[in-house]
């Protein structure tokens, strides 16, 4: 059975999920900054494969952030469904979960593109 403690939760946990990838992109471009500034003063070799290494780590949390997002999209839009079916269509929390689904479905079709 839906609540709207779970509602608040989920909510929570996708705008949390959007949030993390917005800091990996970031980390990405400063990594991948840092590694060509160090190409570029011809560091020592272990310790630019070393930073590589952490670039490449970065990057993979990317793809992992989205599938998570994905999962706790689908999870937040059937709880909002049970709650509707329950007859609570109304309240805060209702339309913070909401406008959060319409955030992150826009935040999907612009990444896409």
């Amino acid at each position: 059975m839906a609540t709207i403690r779970n509602l608040k939760i989920k909510t929570s946990t996708c705008k949390r999920i959007v949030k993390e990838f917005h800091s990996y992109e970031k980390e990405v471009e400063r990594e991948a900054a840092k590694t060509t500034d160090m190409k570029e003063k011809g560091a020592d070799p272990y310790d630019l494969k070393q930073q590589e290494n952490v670039l490449a780590e970065s990057r993979m949390m990317i793809p992992d952030c989205l599938k998570r997002l994905e999962a706790a999209l689908a999870d937040l839009k059937g709880t909002l469904a049970e709650l509707e079916e329950a007859n609570q269509k109304e309240g805060p929390e209702i339309d913070d979960a909401r406008s959060t689904i319409a955030e992150v479905e826009q935040f999907f079709q612009t990444g896409e593109d």
